[in-house]
């Protein structure tokens, strides 16, 4: 290649370049850094008052085990903080969950050096655990760290546990329904094993769409997996997507339903800063067909959590709210049509 032609590849790249970063999506509002490592958020819907509306979300903790979970208003302020959480990762929030008599709202985390799950009541933190749900029991591959939610009713609410490492043979996750009695403590009780892995990294993002009744989860560097979140169907693999345009890891994913059976599911491509969105129904011949239909590059740097919500929040948040975690310790609060604007304009 002779100098003329490099110079001018060198411009047209030097102009790519700052195009993209134009296009970068920013928050309207980041939130109060956390004591150390931000992973995971997840959005509680306040029915009653919506701007009252909270994101829980995880602090890692260090080495120590000082782990936490935070939750922050819509304008990121932190309004309490729950500690002595040992390595919580994932988090995910279940509203109207029959506790004996009562119904009530939970956030679950995953405590990953205890090898337990944790259960907070909402809006105010507390523990109605007895100190924690053993998961991955007898196995020597524990380390849970993704956690979702799945409610096929008000009586009927699983948490789906993933593990940093695992078997290959299609029975990487656990799922397990969570039983609550009368005196407000929850308990585990395992109804399943199921998931393929490919044993080349991990899988931590897991995300579960209710109304169409599909769990999706991350194997990283790989693809996003998709199977059936009610035990009864079966455990086959319906899809393996998105295995090509990611840096490296595929991570946190989120479900923007723009009605019970139509939407986006968007999944973080952490090293590269931008999310990969697809088409949350499928193809008209195939629903397990799932297109990608953009990459959106955000200011979150490395994200590795996500979620979303369409329910208008707040006059800021008024087509609801998609939240970002961002290695700095923060987590990012985005207007979802601006992240989806290629797609919805």
């Amino acid at each position: 290649m002779n100098l003329h032609l490099l110079f001018l590849l060198l411009i047209l790249l030097s102009c790519c370049t700052h195009e993209r970063k134009d296009q970068v999506v920013k928050p309207l509002i980041i939130t109060e850094k956390v004591k150390h490592d931000s992973d995971d958020p997840a959005i509680w819907v306040n029915n009653q008052h919506p701007s009252e509306s909270l994101v829980i979300g995880t602090d890692k903790g260090g080495d120590s085990g000082d782990g936490a979970l935070y939750a922050f208003d819509l304008q990121g302020k932190t309004k309490k903080r729950v500690g002595g959480i040992s390595r919580p990762n994932n988090v995910d929030i279940a509203q109207n969950v029959k506790c004996g008599d009562t119904l009530m709202d939970i956030a679950v985390c995953t405590e990953r050096y205890s090898n337990k799950i944790r259960i907070f009541s909402l809006p105010d933190l507390i523990a109605v655990d007895n100190g924690g749900i053993q998961v991955f029991e007898d196995e020597e591959q524990r380390d849970p760290m993704g956690l979702s939610l799945y409610q096929q009713d008000s009586s009927l609410t699983y948490a789906i546990v993933g593990r940093k490492s695992g078997p290959t043979d299609g029975s990487y996750l656990w799922q397990y329904r969570l039983i609550g009695d009368n005196s407000v403590v929850f308990q585990g009780e395992l109804v399943r094993k199921f998931g393929k892995y490919s044993g080349v990294k991990e899988i931590e993002a897991i995300a579960v769409d209710r109304e169409m009744g599909y769990i999706y989860y991350s194997d990283e560097t790989v693809g996003i997996r998709k199977y059936f979140a009610d035990p009864a169907k079966g455990n086959m693999e319906l899809a393996l997507f998105g295995k090509e345009n990611f840096v490296s890891d595929h991570e946190g994913i989120s479900i923007y339903k723009t009605n019970s059976r139509q939407g986006f599911l968007i999944v973080s491509d952490q090293q590269s800063n931008e999310f990969h969105i697809y088409k949350r129904e499928g193809t008209v011949d195939d629903p397990h067909n799932h297109p990608l239909l953009a990459e959106m590059p955000v200011l979150a740097v490395e994200s590795d959590g996500n979620e979303i919500t369409s329910q208008p929040l707040s006059q800021q948040f008024k087509n609801g709210l998609f939240v970002a975690m961002s290695d700095d310790g923060t987590f990012h609060y985005y207007d979802p049509h601006a992240l989806l604007s290629t797609i919805i304009n």
